[in-house]
């Protein structure tokens, strides 16, 4: 493994202790439905998205969501469509989209 690699590795790692990767997230799937609804124009309004170009949310794991949402929040990864949706959300928003995602079958 290269050295940018190993670096990139423990960075990754890191930054799931520091998410508490193990612990139950706080998120309420209910309250994330309710704060869904601009997601839905990319992601689908069930998670799956009719574009090969958006991701699917539904099903991914909600400490990976979680991280995501705010690596895009936080300007630590930087996309014109991702980042000023996220902008203000909150860690709560952020904690309850990923629970509601995460709840939601992908379909396989």
């Amino acid at each position: 493994m290269g050295e940018k690699m190993k670096r990139l590795f423990i960075v990754f790692v890191i930054t799931l202790l520091a998410m508490g990767i193990g612990s139950v997230n706080a998120g309420d799937a209910e309250a994330g439905k309710a704060k869904s609804a601009s997601c839905a124009g990319c992601h689908g309004q069930d998670g799956i998205s009719a574009n090969p170009v958006w991701p699917n949310l539904a099903g991914q794991h909600e400490p990976y969501l979680i991280m995501e949402m705010k690596e895009y929040r936080d300007e630590v990864r930087n996309d014109p469509l991702m980042t000023p949706i996220v902008h203000n959300l909150t860690d709560e928003d952020i904690e309850d989209l990923a629970a509601y995602y995460a709840s939601l079958s992908c379909g396989s």
